[in-house]
């Protein structure tokens, strides 16, 4: 069993050379395959998110829209009315103020980042 290991050489010393020695070994296989560093990491691109075409204004049919659809929603934030409607933020954040005047939604919660209503009609149980 001993004669076995014996033979084998001993490992080479990566001392002060380490992450040099493997460079190293990367050009020289790069020279024999011409030119370029064999198999560089290649990162990955990362997840894009896709890119919706929101509205920047209120044209009337999308108010239209707005004023029949929302009311009925569950739960009412600026985000969902963004993602529903196509529109940015900035205009959901309006439309629900407009809505919470004309009392067609009213709040639940209101906080710095988020601002969250329900139907109007939900309350009066």
């Amino acid at each position: 069993h001993e004669s076995s290991q014996q033979a084998m050489p001993p490992k080479a010393a990566q001392g002060k050379t380490g992450k040099n020695d493997a460079a190293a070994k990367a050009q020289a296989a790069g020279k024999k395959d011409g030119g370029g560093k064999a198999k560089k990491k290649k990162w990955s691109k990362g997840k894009q998110k896709e890119k919706i075409n929101a509205a920047v204004f209120f044209d009337k049919n999308l108010y239209e829209k707005l004023k029949k659809d929302v009311p009925n929603y569950k739960l009412i934030t600026p985000s969902i009315i963004s993602e529903r409607m196509r529109c940015n933020v900035t205009m959901a954040r309006r439309a629900i103020k407009d809505l919470e005047l004309k009392g067609m939604i009213r709040c639940i919660s209101k906080h710095a980042s988020q601002t969250l209503y329900t139907r109007a009609l939900a309350g009066a149980e």
